[in-house]
């Protein structure tokens, strides 16, 4: 984990999408789009059926590797408001056993309205953090610092012939935008009109890789 400093506090990011904040023992996950799959075979559309149990073993890594005691989802969870009750029994067992273990709080993003508790863990619309906003869309305007997913951005480079991408943070003087952390979903480039719009000015793509910090200014 890679540390950094955003509102007076020290965040530590990692490459797989996820914010430890250190001094609140909480680690913060956004987008993790559980049963993303099942929801695309409802439509005909088959995709391999192991997005969640590999999205939540991720995630139980990142528990124990940073010792956290709180975790909070920021929104789009599942990939919509009944994608806890598909559940296989082997993804769900992993994730009532996290939900136990943890002080745990669901955001409601916009794939999960109406989101009812069946896996454990608190329900809330959003919630203020030791002064810090953490919400599922950023809200342009919004005076408090705030951290929020929806965009789940991705910074692309051209490199030796080909084009790279990478999860992302994208940090300004008053709000973080985090990567989907699920394992099946896709990414905005971070210099996408929208996500700089959320963020404002003095925006940079924050991309954690190993133990180095890469920081890439994006311009308007």
């Amino acid at each position: 984990m890679v540390p950094f400093s955003f509102a007076s506090e020290t965040f530590e990011a990692t490459p797989s999408g996820a914010l430890f904040w250190r001094a609140r023992r909480a680690l913060l996950v956004a987008d993790l789009h559980l049963e993303k799959a099942s929801w695309f075979a409802r439509f005909g559309q088959f995709l391999p059926p192991y997005d969640s149990h590999a999205t939540l073993t991720d995630l139980a890594t990142e528990i124990e590797r940073s010792g956290a005691t709180r975790l909070y989802c920021l929104g789009d969870s599942f990939h919509d408001a009944f994608g806890c009750d598909r559940l296989p029994a082997k993804a769900r067992a992993l994730l009532t056993e996290l939900t136990a273990s943890l002080d745990w709080t669901w955001i409601v993003g916009n794939h999960d309205p109406g989101f009812a508790d069946h896996c454990g863990g608190l329900i809330e619309d959003e919630v203020e953090l030791g002064g810090v906003i953490l919400r599922h869309e950023a809200i342009v305007g919004e005076p408090r610092p705030e951290i929020s997913g929806h965009f789940h951005p991705k910074f692309r480079v051209h490199v030796r012939g080909r084009h790279v991408s990478r999860r992302c943070f994208v940090v300004s003087p008053s709000k973080i935008i985090m990567p989907a952390f699920g394992a099946l979903t896709g990414g905005l480039d971070a210099h996408h009109p929208e996500i700089l719009r959320s963020v404002g000015s003095d925006a940079a793509a924050l991309v954690p890789v190993s133990d180095r910090l890469l920081r890439f200014r994006l311009a308007a």
